[in-house]
């Protein structure tokens, strides 16, 4: 562990007396090479050993405010470790050509590449190189305040704000060739698909994108995602560096990222 890095098992007064700058690069160091653990194992680390960090982290949040965070948001940020489970219904990830992209005009979505059989040596070279999976859930945001008190995305005390998320569209797309997908081609990707929405807002059937084995998102996996009234609370956000809490379903598990933009040099001019 880093000279002056917090390491487990965290206790409270360690983390009270650490400073902000402390904490988040704590939580960076733990989550380091663990994006691509299995999901049930990172939950677990989630669960058993880092939530004491996001509570504290969420006492210390600069940005409580809602309407203060909308600024921070527009960007591309990189997800370094998530526990939500959509993006790994999907084997073989590329985890850093996944993104979270943010606009000004009230979307957002996730973006990831697929590589079918990246994992699997005895698959054919073409398969693993020349054959990608281009995965994106577009999604809109707006700041609401509770009204009801059995709000199914919102459970809190009327009169609070909360994220407003709906799901708008699921685009997948099975491309042949080996270019990376670059921030530069999901911010491209991104861009067509929120005009495209704009210009026809009516929601369009999906069926899954033929692929080989289960690496693509089956019909009823679409259907589910898109019914589903997600959750979305920033227990930390900053200009650098954001932790998520995110829930699609009042009894589904919550889900944790620690995401962290894009660096100003790495984007396209």
């Amino acid at each position: 562990m880093d000279s002056g890095l917090l390491a487990p098992p965290f206790e409270a007064a360690a983390l009270a007396a650490a400073n902000a700058s402390t904490l988040k690069s704590s939580l960076l160091k733990q989550v380091d090479g663990q994006e691509a653990e299995p999901m049930a194992q990172k939950v677990r680390f989630a669960n058993e050993t880092l939530l004491p960090l996001f509570n504290e982290l969420e006492c210390r949040n600069p940005t409580p405010d809602l309407n203060q965070q909308i600024p921070l948001l527009k960007g591309i940020w990189l997800p370094v470790w998530s526990t939500i489970p959509f993006q790994d219904i999907i084997p073989g990830r590329v985890h850093h050509e996944s993104y979270q992209i943010f606009d000004d005009k009230g979307f957002y979505a996730n973006l990831a590449r697929y590589k079918p059989g990246r994992k699997t040596p005895i698959l054919s070279w073409v398969s693993r190189w020349l054959l990608s999976y281009d995965f994106m859930i577009m999604q809109s945001y707006e700041i609401q305040t509770l009204t009801e008190a059995d709000h199914p995305s919102a459970p809190g005390q009327l009169g609070q704000d909360y994220w407003e998320i709906q799901n708008v569209c699921i685009r997948q797309i099975l491309r042949f060739g080996s270019p990376s997908f670059s921030a530069e081609a999901a911010q491209t990707w991104f861009n067509q698909t929120v005009a495209n929405y704009q210009k026809h807002p009516a929601p369009q059937p999906q069926t899954a994108v033929t692929a080989p084995g289960k690496n693509r998102v089956t019909t009823k996996q679409y259907e589910q995602i898109s019914q589903a009234r997600p959750r979305l609370d920033h227990l930390y956000i900053d200009q650098d560096f954001r932790l998520v809490k995110t829930q699609r379903e009042k009894s589904q598990r919550p889900s944790y990222t620690v995401a962290l933009r894009l660096p100003a040099q790495s984007l396209p001019n």
